[in-house]
């Protein structure tokens, strides 16, 4: 496409130069790319930083254009507009060719329970036969071929999303699961974007209120999710489910019309009936955590609301692979070593609960929290600990510019009124030995809040980190390493 195409919807003249990409991050810029200078976004612990102040370093990587919000005189084509992140998605899906008409678009939100729920509707699709791609945080896949993640994001920009959906377009997929957070809606990453099927998992109106301001705010950012949808799958301990209801809606849980009876948690997994207004069958999920049934619930309902039968859903169900770094067993004996993405309180807990079940001795954490953001999360993931691990490693977790010392002492205070029984111990890889080394025969060591995650971030840097490898490491110097 030409930079005169491109840009032809919004009356600007530029000349027919070929266009090879967009960005609003100036170091990705390239001979040929269109730069867009987006506003940064206000957060309580950091000034955000302005694209345009960024617009002479991507002009001098070879920005051909730039797109802004500023009156602004420069020596190549400039196009103002009056919200730079709208004009990001405009632009990137006319650039990739509106490849979302050629897919259908299955949505996936909620405040917990996302990437599972993602990652198996596209399984169920996948084992149903029909050939769908993957954008979820832990995940990308074109059809079966895994793909790194983008990075930290659950979704992405905007040009990366569109550049994955074209891609899965042109390989000739006929679906495409993506994971969307309250972010990319309030952001705009997800702009121009309509579902065939909405899933909203679940919501927990007390996270991401640094971004969102108010719990009303965070459901409003998540319902777009629900109104941009032809059908919305909604649990039924979803908040202001009327208003969600007045589109067409399936409901799943209790006093839904796709349930989960007779739920019994094994050392494996989980087994359970489901009724559904396609027929009841005997299911079995190969994960473990009581709450994983919702995300069952949820996967299964918009399957079959898809049109898949119920026979391939409950063999879908049986041979979902699971989720990386989420609740994945490393090592089952002599002690048990999990790996699970949970970095809040709530979701700690829930993990917590989840292993004290099926624990035969003590129960010890290896957790962290994330600097630049929200400082009760800490506080949250203190007190969790203090109450239901046995003993605590209080470590690092992305603490980026703020100052590690000062997380680790807010984790410990709040741990310390509980009366809990924790270490703290910076080093994230010796914190992980230390509780790797104090194990015992029928213990179980949780490593929390990392999951999936391929980066740890110290400062400004993001160094490679991989979160199996790291305990497969401790545990070998230990003379074990008896893989799962």
């Amino acid at each position: 496409m030409t930079l005169e195409e491109l840009f032809a919807p919004y009356g600007l003249k530029a000349p027919p130069r070929r266009v090879l990409g967009l960005t609003l991050d100036s170091r990705r810029v390239e001979p040929g790319f269109v730069f867009v200078a987006v506003p940064g976004v206000p957060l309580p612990h950091r000034k955000p930083l302005d694209g345009h102040a960024f617009i002479p370093e991507a002009l001098g990587r070879g920005a051909i254009a730039v797109v802004g919000e500023r009156a602004l005189s420069l020596p190549v084509p400039y196009l103002q507009v009056a919200d730079a992140r709208q004009a990001l998605a405009e632009l990137s899906r006319r650039f990739h060719g509106e490849p979302d008409r050629r897919l259908q678009l299955f949505g996936v939100t909620g405040s917990k329970g996302k990437s599972t729920t993602a990652s198996l509707l596209h399984h169920l699709l996948q084992a149903g036969g029909k050939q769908a791609a993957l954008l979820s945080t832990v995940a990308l896949r074109l059809g079966e071929e895994a793909h790194p993640p983008f990075g930290h994001f659950t979704t992405p920009e905007a040009p990366e999303v569109y550049g994955f959906l074209r891609e899965a377009a042109e390989r000739g997929l006929v679906a495409a699961v993506l994971e969307v957070s309250s972010h990319a809606l309030a952001l705009k990453r997800v702009e121009g974007l309509s579902y065939r099927i909405g899933v909203f998992v679940s919501f927990y109106p007390d996270d991401h209120l640094d971004l969102h301001g108010t719990p009303e705010a965070y459901f409003g950012a998540k319902a777009l999710l629900v109104e941009r949808s032809e059908l919305a799958v909604l649990s039924t301990a979803l908040p202001h489910l009327e208003r969600l209801k007045a589109r067409p809606h399936l409901l799943f849980g209790p006093g839904g019309e796709v349930v989960g009876e007779g739920l019994r948690e094994e050392a494996e997994g989980l087994r359970f009936t489901l009724r559904t207004p396609w027929g009841s069958g005997e299911a079995y999920l190969p994960m473990l955590g009581g709450y994983n049934l919702d995300n069952a619930l949820a996967a299964s309902a918009a399957a079959l609301a898809h049109g898949l039968p119920l026979e391939r859903v409950l063999e879908g169900l049986a041979t979902f692979p699971g989720v990386p770094g989420r609740m994945e067993a490393v090592q089952k004996e002599p002690f048990r070593v999990v790996i699970d993405f949970a970095h809040t309180g709530k979701s700690l807990e829930e993990a917590l609960r989840t292993l004290r079940a099926t624990t035969r001795g003590r129960l010890l954490l290896v957790v962290g929290a994330a600097g630049e953001r929200d400082p009760r999360r800490r506080e949250d993931i203190g007190r969790v600990a203090a109450r239901l691990a046995d003993k605590a490693f209080f470590t690092e977790e992305d603490h980026r510019t703020e100052d590690l010392r000062a997380i680790l002492h807010a984790m410990a205070e709040a741990a310390a009124r509980e009366g809990g029984t924790y270490e703290l111990v910076p080093d994230r890889k010796e914190a992980i030995l230390r509780a790797l080394s104090e194990a015992r025969e029928g213990d179980t060591v949780l490593l929390a809040g990392k999951g999936h995650e391929r980066t740890l971030e110290r400062g400004t840097l993001a160094l490679p980190w991989d979160e199996r490898a790291v305990a497969l490491e401790g545990l070998k110097a230990l003379g074990l390493g008896t893989e799962a």
